[in-house]
């Protein structure tokens, strides 16, 4: 029955605008009909757009005698020419020598009296421009309205998949260094799980590098009386911490800067390092309580980006494995010895450039980050047997990453079937193209960065008459982490990138605050038509404008598709953005919620009730909230 209603409405609404051939609508209308009837009887994942009209124009090549792989379409560069673009005929004619337009035509000639076209041409020197009907893109956005994923199909070849971000060191603040790291992963984290992935993300802290040696250095020469450096102490160690975070804070930098200063200092600190590694117990009480004050702190500033992991593991759990792997590594003599440090040598007759042998051990016996990390490779192998690992990092660690995953893979750390992959990422730059800092040219902690966005938003939006109070509170966290989010994310990850804080946060052009006020003004416009929109469905466009945003919305699965392959959430920056100008522009062309003919009406809310599903949706993956109000 509600097929058969679908159909009568279609066919009138597809009489009411059809110029040329009402007969061609209506076979559209039936084509996305039966369409829709095949997707529901074989109970599978929706094909994208360009696959459905793929099948046609391959189907034309095969029965004009060419290779049917030379009819994939894209979505056209040029909307202004046609919608979708098929070069498979240039691609051809070197193949069968023949002239690319001539086969273009040979196969458009085919397509002519197709019900899903609704104009396909020739251009020179051989491109195949399409134009699909109305009624085809509106049966497949209702398909789209009906599915829980809005028909995105997930990945076949799902695999279990561990993801390495935030690494944060412990006993310093968050500052402008971690955003990157947090927000990009926190974005590819939300892509793989979409996609079907059965994801943990691991925070991976810095907790047992020099920083620790160097905190217990200074602590021991400002407070030599304490318990823990008393050679005649024994148990209990005072369960208070002797220290504030506040203190703490001061405590890194000073010893930091004594450091670079004092010879002797460094190698007292680095002497310490070597015990607590070793499991000195009066050091591991104090690195105890450096943990406990800082992963308080990181989890607050953490959860006031929406960011989150599920394991806040760090380097010090990955020392018991060490000796061992260390051990074993020998044993087999895939490390050896050179200039007194272990080594294992990575470089490949095919590199391009000379990649150094990883170290794992000092001529000291202490660790490093190489060691942390393979050993943590060893502990994640046994404790989860993910079958791809996932780093985010700085893009200038690219060597440090080669180094471990070839010394994993040719250790058998991680078998052959098993995916190492690094996404590095560029450097988040001032206006004078060098790495942001504060005025007075120091780096500026990532709480004050989010207070300064947050302070230029409600800049923007005191006048408003919606807000007040509470919610206007909230609504300028929310704008505020969507401007400074959306702001990094839609850069292509690997490229450094300017912050630009009143570019950031303005209301208009591509940005987080534009995307966010467009899907508020959807949600508020549904309000307002006190609707259910439920079982209400896309009509046949009536508009340029309108079918701009039919076909605009129906790229969501190749997107999405394109965003994890990639793992490049840029795409659905780029996506939403182009999403928003085209609604915009519908918008301010079509009077919606005083639209007299009801039909029509609640075509259009069906339609606004598929685009807020859409922008929300992406913008989840994003890792960023959209508010009730603006």
């Amino acid at each position: 029955m509600q097929i058969a209603l679908y159909s009568l409405l279609m066919l009138y609404y597809g009489r009411k605008i059809a110029k040329k051939n009402v007969f061609i609508l209506t076979l559209a209308v039936i084509f996305g009909i039966i369409k829709r009837i095949e997707i529901e009887r074989q109970g599978e994942n929706m094909k994208l757009l360009t696959e459905l009209i793929s099948e046609k124009i391959m189907d034309a090549f095969e029965e004009a005698g060419y290779d049917r792989n030379l009819g994939r379409v894209k979505v056209s560069d040029r909307p202004d020419l046609c919608e979708f673009q098929c070069s498979g005929a240039m691609a051809g004619a070197k193949q069968y020598g023949k002239n690319p337009v001539d086969i273009a035509e040979d196969v458009s000639g085919r397509l002519q009296e197709s019900d899903i076209f609704e104009k396909i041409e020739v251009v020179k020197p051989g491109f195949i421009n399409i134009n699909v009907s109305p009624g085809f893109p509106s049966a497949y956005l209702n398909d789209m309205r009906k599915d829980e994923k809005l028909g995105y199909e997930e990945d076949e070849n799902a695999v279990k998949t561990v993801i390495d971000y935030g690494g944060a060191n412990v006993a310093k603040p968050l500052h402008v260094g971690h955003l990157r790291s947090a927000v990009i992963g926190e974005s590819v984290k939300r892509i793989l799980k979409y996609a079907g992935n059965d994801v943990t993300s691991d925070i991976h802290l810095g907790d047992w590098g020099l920083q620790m040696g160097l905190i217990i250095m200074q602590l021991k020469e400002d407070s030599p009386d304490l318990p823990y450096f008393d050679a005649e102490h024994t148990r209990p160690y005072p369960h208070k911490p002797p220290f504030t975070l506040e203190e703490l804070e001061r405590i890194y930098p000073k010893a930091s800067a004594r450091s670079k200063e004092d010879e002797t200092f460094l190698q007292n600190a680095q002497e310490a390092t070597l015990k607590l590694q070793q499991g000195y117990e009066p050091y591991i009480e104090i690195w105890k309580h450096i943990m406990t004050l800082s992963k308080a702190d990181l989890k607050k500033n953490y959860d006031a980006m929406n960011v989150s992991f599920d394991l806040w593991k760090g380097e010090s759990d990955a020392q018991p494995f060490i000796p061992g792997m260390i051990d074993d590594l020998k044993e087999r003599g895939i490390a050896h010895e050179s200039q007194g440090a272990l080594v294992v040598d990575v470089a490949l007759e095919s590199d391009k450039k000379e990649i150094p042998p990883c170290i794992i051990q000092k001529s000291d016996g202490a660790a490093l980050y190489a060691t942390s990390d393979l050993a943590t490779i060893i502990d994640r192998k046994q404790s989860i047997d993910p079958g791809r690992y996932v780093y985010v990092a700085d893009k200038r660690q690219e060597l440090h990453f080669t180094q471990v995953f070839r010394t994993a893979k040719k250790a058998g750390f991680a078998d052959e079937n098993t995916s190492l992959e690094f996404l590095g990422f560029g450097t988040m730059n001032g206006k004078d193209g060098k790495p942001f800092k504060t005025r007075a040219g120091g780096v500026m902690r990532l709480e004050y960065l989010i207070e300064d966005i947050n302070a230029a938003v409600y800049d923007k939006i005191k006048e408003s008459d919606k807000l007040s109070g509470e919610q206007a509170r909230e609504a300028v966290r929310m704008i505020g982490l969507a401007a400074l989010k959306y702001g990094d994310l839609s850069n292509q990850a690997s490229k450094d990138y300017v912050f630009d804080i009143d570019r950031f946060t303005s209301f208009e052009g591509n940005t987080g605050p534009y995307i966010l006020y467009t899907a508020v003004r959807i949600r508020s416009i549904l309000e307002k038509s006190g609707t259910d929109t439920s079982d209400l469905e896309i009509k046949v466009p009536r508009s340029d404008k309108e079918k701009a945003l039919f076909l605009k919305l129906s790229e969501y699965n190749a997107v999405l598709k394109a965003a994890y392959e990639e793992l490049a959430p840029h795409k659905i920056c780029q996506y939403i953005y182009e999403i928003s100008d085209v609604f915009n522009g519908f918008y301010h062309d079509t009077k919606i919620l005083t639209e007299a003919d009801d039909d029509k009406k609640k075509g259009w809310l069906a339609l606004l009730d598929l685009t807020e599903k859409v922008l929300i949706s992406c913008l989840d993956l994003l890792g960023i909230e959209c508010p009730d109000k603006m």
